[in-house]
């Protein structure tokens, strides 16, 4: 059984979603960043740049646990174990990893700054305010024309879908009306359907 570190945010969420596609059964342990559970000494034997999601794998490379931190990282490692939502190879492995590396990047660390500007900075800041504001329209553009035609964002619905999702759920807190990005709105609704991605999206429960 997985052993999945985790807490009620967008990375976490990433996790708990692919675990459920997968149909794996894991073990939840909730690492409570509000109260710095991060940084207790157990946790960074596991993740050492104190942030969540992590897990430990009882059944890794040649039968040996495996320790894994990075949402991304533990994403292409559950694809790749399990042969599912990531292609195996070619020019459709690299285009969904392209946008796995888009949200990586962009579409959660700019969203994230935004989340803080906008919602919990002890003091209003305009100027962060709008550039980090102004940046999380452009990307919803970005996503919004990569979906022109497209149901998932890198052809079969994926690992790329997995992690853009829940830092989509979000877009209120981006202060991101989804009727101005109609193609995002409606990818959105249509992921958000998925009895496994609801599912995921519950965890952690406390």
């Amino acid at each position: 059984m997985i052993e999945l570190y985790t807490w009620g945010t967008p990375n976490g969420r990433k996790i708990s979603i692919m675990l459920e596609e997968l149909a794996l059964p894991y073990a939840v342990h909730t690492v409570d960043i509000g109260k710095d559970e991060q940084f207790a000494a157990d946790f960074l034997a596991i993740s050492p740049n104190n942030k969540i999601p992590a897990i430990v794998d009882p059944d890794g490379p040649d039968g040996r646990p495996l320790a894994l931190f990075e949402s991304g990282a533990i994403l292409q490692y559950l694809a790749e174990k399990h042969g599912r939502l990531l292609p195996a190879a070619g020019a459709a492995r690299y285009e969904a990893l392209q946008w796995l590396m888009f949200q990586m990047g962009g579409f959660g660390p700019m969203l994230g700054q935004a989340h803080h500007f906008l919602r919990y900075a002890p003091e209003t800041v305009p100027y962060a305010q709008k550039r980090y504001h102004d940046e999380a329209l452009r990307l919803y553009g970005v996503l919004n024309r990569r979906l022109d035609g497209r149901d998932y964002v890198a052809g079969e619905y994926g690992i790329a879908d997995i992690a853009l999702y829940p830092w989509t759920a979000r877009h209120d807190w981006h202060q991101v009306d989804l009727s101005a990005f109609p193609r995002v709105r409606d990818w959105f609704q249509r992921v958000g359907e998925r009895p496994a991605v609801r599912r995921g999206m519950a965890v952690p429960t406390a």
